[in-house]
């Protein structure tokens, strides 16, 4: 196995460079680092900075917002300067795509410029005027990557593979090279979880090859809103800082902005605690498959296992639960044939040891059929959501388990708990749009110590506010888990962008309105995209597309043939269920 890591068994993060955005430092050992993105007009320059000044105070270290072109770009000179006489320091980064121009004016006004190499027309050598004004003014840059706008020379060499990504970002490093540009960041972004762990993963081992050592920024791109986009995100997310991957993280969310960092911090911080975990003991590594889907093979018994998707709990006649044999990594030689194991694990580093059991199982030539628990006592529902899927996402990404099993006990003295005190979770609902997070954020400023004083813990509900924990949510969430490691499909999934200054609609509305009329829809992928820019190629897993044309003009796809377009917003939800409708996709609710 081409190694990625330092070990699959032993937390420790990657050694990376440190690279200066501003006064913040991604990489060299520094904490990973939270950043969300602006969905306003970035000609608007009170509203952005006001929105800065949110994800600032929310606890966001570095702000993204979008330049289109030159005349945004030159205007985030005029928001830089309004956050600094605010007294709000936080470093500034221009998103680019397709206007190279507009980059070469952005690396004067901001700390870091993103730019994507599927896009970044570089006739007459605007790369090298680039990077030599980033030198000049101490501006860092990202190689951000997309699996959905790979080059065209990309594309017909790899196709739209992780292997591409990794191709598409190593071209764009060694020019940072040859420059002798040293302060670049690189990301690898896919709304398919699946794809992007595998195409970071690739990155590692690549650059561990050539001795590189770039930072690296982790998300899932169009991850959509509530309970899926936290899932997926954490899902894909956890599945790399597990491994020691990533030192700046965005959690992509369709909602407000400053909602994102909640998410990203608990991210961060739980993964951050596994420093000095109990001792797992080693593994062959030989049988692991870090880069490709194998779904390991079992025997089925009793409808668990074989070809079968995976099961939740509560999916198990009580009968069969009796008969289930309890394991862990110190209990492989135990395990008898026929039975349907439950694999527990108490370690500090719970994944990574649940995965040494399934490779010392392949080893020792077992083929049980394995239901993955995890048992965790949450407050929050936000909380117990993301800690979940971080930490089994991975193995389910990786081919591994027949079943999961969440658990929480709510704490004693915390109000009443069905199922005697052990629960589960699922969707944050309508009820949920109220969390202390919107709170936080209306206060506007950029200093987030007084605000995150005001807070209980990230993710924690306002007085009033659906948060209970219940069988029915563990049962979402189990099922949001599977759905989102691509194992098992139970509902419609939507690929939405968070939206940024380009979308040309109101974007959470639409995405609802959508979701309220082909939520019944299971296995249907639709992509809601705000511009051209995140569509048709950002949604290139999806099966049909609702994209932004023009002020209210909506141009409908099927994959990534348009076959509507430019149609008024009000008739373009019922086009699109006509459309589903003509291609027998559809059925009443």
């Amino acid at each position: 196995m081409r190694k990625y890591c330092d070990s699959l068994t032993a937390y420790a993060r990657a050694a990376t460079r440190p690279v200066a955005v501003g006064s913040v430092v991604i990489g060299g050992g520094n904490p990973v680092r939270i950043q969300s993105m602006t969905n306003t007009d970035t000609n608007d320059t009170e509203a952005s900075a006001a929105q800065v000044r949110r994800i600032a105070g929310a606890g966001g270290e570095i702000v993204r917002l979008t330049a289109q072109g030159r005349r945004e770009a030159a205007n985030l000179a005029a928001i830089r300067a309004r956050l600094r006489e605010a007294g709000c320091s936080v470093p500034l980064v221009a998103d680019i795509h397709f206007v190279p121009e507009a980059a070469l004016v952005a690396a004067e006004n901001v700390e870091k410029v993103r730019i994507n190499p599927g896009n970044f027309n570089d006739r007459g050598g605007q790369f090298d005027r680039l990077v030599a004004l980033c030198r000049e003014h101490g501006t860092a840059l990202r190689i951000g990557v997309n699996h959905g706008s790979l080059s065209a020379a990309v594309m017909e060499r790899y196709g739209d593979t992780p292997e591409g990504m990794v191709a598409s970002a190593v071209e764009y490093l060694a020019l940072c090279r040859e420059r002798g540009f040293d302060p670049v960041v690189v990301s690898l972004k896919s709304s398919n979880v699946r794809v992007m762990v595998q195409a970071y993963r690739l990155l590692a081992a690549e650059m561990r090859e050539r001795s590189w050592d770039y930072p690296l920024h982790l998300g899932v791109t169009e991850a959509g809103d509530d309970m899926e986009g936290r899932i997926k995100s954490a899902v894909g997310i956890g599945a790399l800082l597990a491994d020691g991957l990533g030192d700046t993280i965005r959690v992509s969310l369709t909602e407000a902005p400053e909602r994102e960092i909640p998410v990203a911090r608990q991210l961060a911080d739980y993964f951050a605690a596994r420093e000095g975990h109990a001792p797992i003991p080693a593994v062959d590594e030989s049988f692991y498959s870090p880069y490709e889907y194998r779904r390991r093979r079992s025997e089925p018994v009793e409808g668990v296992g074989g070809d079968r998707p995976p099961v939740i709990w509560s999916e198990l006649p009580e009968a069969l639960r009796g008969k289930v044999f309890y394991a862990d990594i110190h209990s492989v030689g135990e395990v008898p044939d026929g039975r349907i194991v439950v694999l527990t694990t108490a370690n500090g580093n719970g994944v990574a040891e649940q995965r040494a059991f399934f490779l010392r199982m392949e080893q020792a030539g077992k083929r049980n059929p394995v239901i993955v628990k995890r048992s965790y006592r949450e407050r929050s529902l936000e909380a117990l959501q993301v800690k979940a899927a971080a930490d089994t996402g991975m193995l389910f990404l990786d081919g591994y388990g027949d079943g999961l099993w969440i658990e929480n006990e709510t704490p004693a003295g915390d109000g009443p708990s069905a199922a005697g005190g052990l629960s589960g979770a699922a969707a944050i609902s309508a009820a949920g749009e109220a969390r202390v997070g919107d709170a936080m954020s209306a206060a506007g400023g950029c200093s987030g110590k007084e605000q995150a004083a005001q807070m209980a813990g990230p993710g924690t509900p306002v007085p009033g506010a659906d948060d209970t924990i219940t069988p029915e949510r563990i049962d979402a969430l189990s099922l949001a888990i599977l759905q989102a490691a691509r194992v098992r499909i139970s509902k419609a999934e939507y690929i939405a962008c968070p939206s940024c200054g380009r979308t040309l609609y109101d974007l959470q509305e639409t995405l609802a309105a959508i979701k309220a009329r082909t939520a019944h829809l299971v296995g249907v992928k639709i992509g809601v995209m705000g511009c051209i820019v995140n569509g048709p190629g950002e949604m290139a897993d999806a099966d049909y597309g609702y994209v932004g044309a023009g002020p209210g003009r909506i141009t409908l796809y099927r994959g990534r043939e348009v076959v509507r377009r430019g149609i008024p917003q009000a008739e373009a939800l019922d086009e699109l269920v006509a459309l589903l409708r003509a291609d027998g996709k559809w059925r009443e609710p």
